[in-house]
């Protein structure tokens, strides 16, 4: 029981991670309907954007201080919504008109192209960044809490309160869904469907930058193709929730994340990678939708 309910600590805090990755594939799916593969590499930006600026940051801040750690969380969501926005602006909105696989291939092209640049820009060896000290914190009964995968849970849970609060409660937040909805007719009430798509992007890009951040916190070594795994996780992980359901996502994660480390844990991590996609192929021949989509008729 120790062992599974470690198991199942570890699980929930790699699964966080996955979480606010698939969020981004998710809300671009909702807005747009394509798959914007080059989300993972802005995750691996944000993780970047953080190592550098924690060394910016150190002449001013403490370095492992959870203030240093704020300022370098927000710096990094700050440098990756803009790029989403650029992204959005330079690749996605010329092709808007175009076919989803002339919209796929070029998001393929731009996640190669940043990938390759950022071997480029920050080089090619992994790079040490360790943001906040680590301890270990023993509970009754033998399970072993890691202050790290505290602050992982419990940033996690922030982001998705906040992320629910703005989709629900905000006049953007009923904006994006007007548009998920149909964006002819909310055109055609006013909305500005440009600024609503750009925002969009900016908010799902902000988040696999605080992913980058929490993935550098838990394992302390980045690099520029850091992005490519996570970020395929945790499109199954959209897929398993329901893509362009934002629920669905956080839970398609976290249940990504738990099953991924039982198999570490019982069966053996050679198979860890491999899960991922025996779930995505049962999740597209049993349940297409996912846990959470619901079944449309398009109209062709």
């Amino acid at each position: 029981m120790v062992e599974f309910l470690q198991q199942l600590i570890n699980g929930l805090a790699l699964g966080s991670i996955y979480a606010l990755i698939a969020l981004g594939y998710t809300m671009v799916y909702g807005v747009l309907r394509f798959i914007n593969f080059a989300h993972s590499d802005v995750f691996m930006v944000g993780a970047f954007c953080g190592y550098y600026a924690s060394k910016s940051a150190s002449p001013f801040l403490a370095s492992g201080t959870v203030t240093a750690a704020i300022v370098v969380l927000l710096a990094a969501m700050g440098v990756c919504a803009l790029l989403g926005m650029i992204i959005e602006r330079l690749a996605y909105r010329p092709l808007r008109e175009r076919s989803k696989l002339t919209v796929l291939i070029t998001a393929i092209g731009v996640s190669l192209l940043m990938e390759f640049t950022g071997q480029l820009v920050f080089g090619a060896d992994p790079k040490s960044f360790r943001l906040l000290p680590s301890k270990n914190l023993q509970l009754t009964g033998g399970v072993v809490f890691n202050t790290n995968q505290v602050v992982v849970l419990g940033l996690t849970v922030v982001l998705l309160l906040a992320l629910q609060a703005i989709v629900l409660k905000t006049r953007i937040g009923t904006a994006m869904r007007a548009v998920s909805f149909n964006h002819r007719a909310a055109a055609l009430m006013g909305i500005n469907i440009d600024m609503v798509i750009s925002f969009t992007f900016g908010l799902g890009s902000a988040l696999a930058a605080a992913a980058g951040i929490l993935y550098a916190i838990s394992y302390p070594s980045i690099d520029p193709l850091m992005g490519v795994m996570p970020g395929l996780k945790a499109f199954v992980a959209a897929v398993l929730g329901g893509i362009g359901n934002i629920p669905g996502a956080a839970i398609g994660g976290l249940l990504i994340g738990v099953i991924e480390t039982m198999v570490s844990g019982y069966v053996s991590s050679t198979y860890r990678d491999a899960i991922a996609f025996a779930v995505l192929i049962l999740i597209l021949l049993f349940k297409p939708t996912g846990l959470l989509g619901q079944t449309s008729v398009e109209k062709v």
